[in-house]
């Protein structure tokens, strides 16, 4: 392959390594939040499952849903917590005590470091309550709401940015499920309010709940016809998961997420082009991972409870392998994909997982997004690259090497992100590197399945799945060269040789430290 620092995608969004915390399952409650935790602070956060989270190094975290948000009254979880009403979510069919609500989420999400992305509930609820909740949240004081929320201990606003109109709108499990003309019309009213009372806040629009609805691209269209000028951003959600033990195709799913993203381009460019406007439109990807739909029995299986354990997914080293190819995939298309929320956070198909009272750990799918997010700086850069490739149904040829680089022009630090798809062979790659520099190997860390894809960390065995270190790279003149192992995601990171040297007498951090796994207190931009 071949790395141009002049054939550049875009500059990297931060927004691109989120995350989720839903209201679903034990994700909040003995997820992030448990008081009686041995290991819990003050607010009743769990200090472990919040040390885990800030090494993820997550961006932005996406609240309260999700389904839970289109039955949600945040009223509800606001002020003293024995005045909290419990309700029935019917979305999830489960009990909600309501004793974890905004201004914890805020609380936690500023203690972890990530900027909240909060949802609106659209499907039981309208335009009005929408603004309330800016108001409350974002506006200084001096009204009714936002003297409440200094009432009930904020004084300064939460400064919220980001908002989603709602959640899955056109789908016949939201609560409150609309058409598309009936979801644009509400948007574009609720935007107006919403932006009123916060000339300032970002809005995404719900587009089909997935690419395989019906309304697909069809629902994006009339939807916008409506609130195009008053939105920035429209939503796209996925999940995969392997069928019929057919590790190769599951391997390829991010040839879909590619389709995908560029299906949705095609169509709100051309609203765009309809309305005859220069705007173009940003995706918020706030719902992907993988998900082992078909062992869940759906919503209708639950009884009313309160934690109940729902799609608690083990993840092994086939599914990292998937979500480092999915997280490519977001990078290549990061000119237009600006926000991205790995779907949830803790428990629920989480990155980490815990136990009540007990230990919390990292899953397997936790360290291609922790390192991600740490060394994808800059500019995403277009390779061109020519690969073997295998057949896969229904995706056709596949590579065997999926791979994006980036380049940070401030340090000179060149990253490559590659996943070898072979079940059996290394691949060996070599890279040109054309207007990047003098450059020299800092690290090559891997992920790989050495003979057992199906390894995983569980609560006996939380270390089983570990990124280590590569010898396998080097760079002579201006090339790279490297063997990737079979069934392997790999990060090579390349700095000037000034830079290498200049550090050659400071020590030198563990591969483990790199890999997203120290304990200690580093938080991430």
């Amino acid at each position: 392959m071949t790395a141009h620092a002049d054939y550049q995608i875009a500059e990297i969004d931060r927004r691109l390594f989120g995350s989720f915390v839903e209201h679903m399952g034990r994700c909040v409650y003995s997820g992030i939040y448990e008081p009686s935790h041995p290991d819990a602070d003050e607010d009743g956060f769990r200090g472990d499952v919040l040390e885990m989270v800030r090494e993820l190094g997550v961006s932005v975290v996406r609240y309260p849903g999700g389904n839970f948000v289109s039955g949600y009254r945040w009223e509800d979880g606001v002020g003293p917590r024995d005045e909290r009403p419990s309700r029935l979510d019917l979305a999830w069919r489960a009990v909600e005590s309501n004793q974890f609500g905004l201004n914890e989420f805020i609380t936690w999400s500023r203690q972890a470091g990530v900027e909240p992305m909060l949802a609106v509930n659209l499907g039981t609820r309208g335009a009005q309550e929408a603004a309330d909740l800016v108001e409350y949240a974002n506006h200084p004081g001096g009204t009714q709401l936002s003297d409440l929320r200094r009432k009930h201990g904020h004084d300064a606003p939460h400064d919220v940015r980001l908002w989603c109109l709602g959640n899955e709108m056109d789908a016949p499990w939201q609560l409150g499920m609309k058409t598309a003309a009936e979801y644009g019309r509400l948007a574009a009213e609720a935007a107006k309010m919403m932006r009123l009372v916060d000339p300032r806040v970002e809005l995404v629009a719900c587009g089909s709940s997935m690419r395989s609805m019906p309304s697909f691209a069809g629902w994006e269209s009339e939807v916008l016809e409506h609130c195009f000028d008053h939105v920035d951003y429209i939503s796209l959600h996925s999940y995969y998961e392997e069928l019929e033990r057919d590790l190769p195709g599951f391997l390829a799913s991010s040839r879909d997420m590619d389709l995908f993203i560029e299906e949705m381009i095609a169509t709100v460019d051309h609203v765009a082009a309809r309305k005859r406007s220069r705007r173009r439109l940003m995706l918020s990807f706030d719902e992907w991972n993988v998900w082992f739909q078909q062992h869940f029995a759906g919503p209708e299986s639950l009884t009313f409870q309160e934690q109940p354990r729902v799609i608690e997914d083990t993840y092994d080293i086939a599914a990292a392998l998937v979500v480092g190819t999915l997280i490519i995939s977001l990078l290549r298309h990061s000119d237009r994909v600006r926000v991205a929320c790995q779907a949830q956070l803790v428990n629920v198909i989480g990155a980490i997982r815990s136990e009540p009272g007990g230990p919390a750990w990292r899953q397997s799918i936790y360290f291609p997004l922790a390192h991600a997010a740490r060394h994808a700086r800059g500019l995403a850069l277009n390779l061109a690259v020519h690969s073997p490739t295998y057949v896969a149904e229904p995706h056709g040829e596949v590579p065997l090497l999926e791979s994006i680089a980036t380049w940070d022009p401030e340090d000179g630090a060149v990253t490559f992100f590659m996943v070898n798809r072979s079940l059996d062979r290394p691949l060996p790659v070599t890279a040109e590197l054309v207007g990047l520099g003098d450059l020299v190997v800092h690290e090559h860390l891997v992920l790989a399945a050495d003979g057992d894809v199906r390894r995983r960390n569980t609560e006996r065995a939380p270390g089983a799945v570990t990124p280590r270190a590569s010898q396998a790279s080097s760079v002579t003149g201006n090339a790279l060269a490297t063997t990737l192992d079979p069934l392997s995601w790999n990060v090579v990171r390349l700095v000037p040789r000034t830079q290498a040297r200049a550090a050659a007498g400071a020590p030198a951090a563990s591969a483990e430290a790199h890999a997203g796994a120290e304990t200690g207190s580093r938080r991430h931009g």
